[in-house]
């Protein structure tokens, strides 16, 4: 592989979890040919080179006028691998219309229509997928699971999620929402991380990739939810990012640029009594964004169940419906880019 290793976000001298994070996807991916593993993978100009053709993709999709509508064309004839071991509707359909609106075809493998069934490894899944694809995308249950495949294959395998681990491809997306909602700037931002942050894995892979920038971050948790301290201290030890932890949104709303909200994450407890004690610890309504900036923008990687009313769906700063659509066009551009047509 071409990947070169990475200084920026790595951290010389860990130990534990942390030490292991770090180990595992600190090489710099370059695009063509590359996995996207980890957001460690992820540098301040790869990510603005990918959002630049994001937004090519995005002129072309909606035929705005001069957009290169070639671009619509530069995956004909690849094929890419959807496997999905856990439940799956944004990230699995956008990858779907992603390689679709790039003039590419796409094969579905779920634990249900897996040899898995029957006994059979994720390796060896993955390298027989790979004989009919250019490209695989995986989601699978388990932390590091997909890391941890990729020594097995030749070609590029992107990271849709692994278990209560990272999610790059959704914290790419989230930035390139929130550089579109605010006005096309990050540095000087405060960002506050609402919900479950410990089991929450869009979460970890923003707050990693947003250690890159000049902003400050907000943890507000239900106790026992705080954001795991691996990921606190990578971010912390980046030099950028000014955090500080809370269990009252009330004590941040008011200097919040951004509100990214994430629901409690039930398939991750271990009983259900632990879940419905913090189940509606937070839920943001009109009265919570009485105090709050009238350019605020709200995310949520979706689904919700309940931490936002369906009444902020009107605030005009309520963006995680474009979120999504952002999320097909910033998977475009990846797609693209990891198969070099772009």
């Amino acid at each position: 592989r071409r990947s070169r290793r990475r200084d920026t976000i790595a951290l010389d001298g860990e130990s534990g979890e942390a030490g292991r994070m770090s180990a595992m996807a600190t090489e710099e991916c370059e695009w063509a040919g590359d996995h996207v593993l980890s957001v460690h993978n992820f540098t301040r100009a790869g990510v603005k080179d990918l959002f630049e053709a994001a937004d090519k993709c995005r002129a072309a999709v909606l035929g705005e006028e001069g957009c290169d509508t070639s671009v619509l064309e530069c995956c004909k004839h690849k094929v890419l691998g959807l496997v999905f071991y856990e439940p799956s509707t944004r990230t699995n359909c956008s990858f779907a219309a992603a390689i679709t609106r790039l003039g590419g075809k796409y094969l579905q493998v779920n634990e249900s229509s897996s040899s898995v069934k029957k006994g059979e490894t994720l390796q060896d899944t993955l390298r027989c997928l790979e004989c009919y694809c250019d490209a695989i995308v995986l989601r699978h249950p388990e932390k590091g699971s997909v890391a941890g495949v990729s020594k097995y294959l030749r070609k590029p395998l992107i990271n849709a999620g692994d278990g209560a681990g990272e999610h790059p491809t959704q914290a790419l997306l989230d930035l390139y929402t929130v550089i579109r909602e605010q006005a096309g700037s990050l540095d000087g931002l405060t960002i506050t991380l609402l919900g479950d942050l410990k089991y929450g894995r869009t979460t970890h892979s923003l707050a990693i990739l947003l250690s890159e920038y000049n902003v400050r971050l907000n943890f507000v948790t239900p106790q026992g939810l705080e954001m795991p301290s691996e990921i606190t201290e990578i971010v912390t030890r980046a030099g950028n990012v000014k955090v500080a932890e809370h269990n009252d949104l009330g004590a941040v709303i008011k200097e919040t640029d951004v509100l990214y909200v994430t629901r409690v994450q039930k398939e991750r407890f271990e009983s259900l009594a632990d879940y419905e004690r913090v189940q509606g610890s937070f839920v943001v309504d009109h009265n919570t964004l009485a105090g709050a900036k009238d350019t605020l923008t709200i995310m949520h990687p979706l689904p919700r169940v309940g931490e936002i009313t369906e009444e902020v769906d009107t605030f005009p700063g309520a963006a995680y419906f474009r979120q999504m659509e952002n999320g097909m066009y910033v998977r475009m551009a990846l797609l693209a880019k990891v198969l070099g047509v772009m």
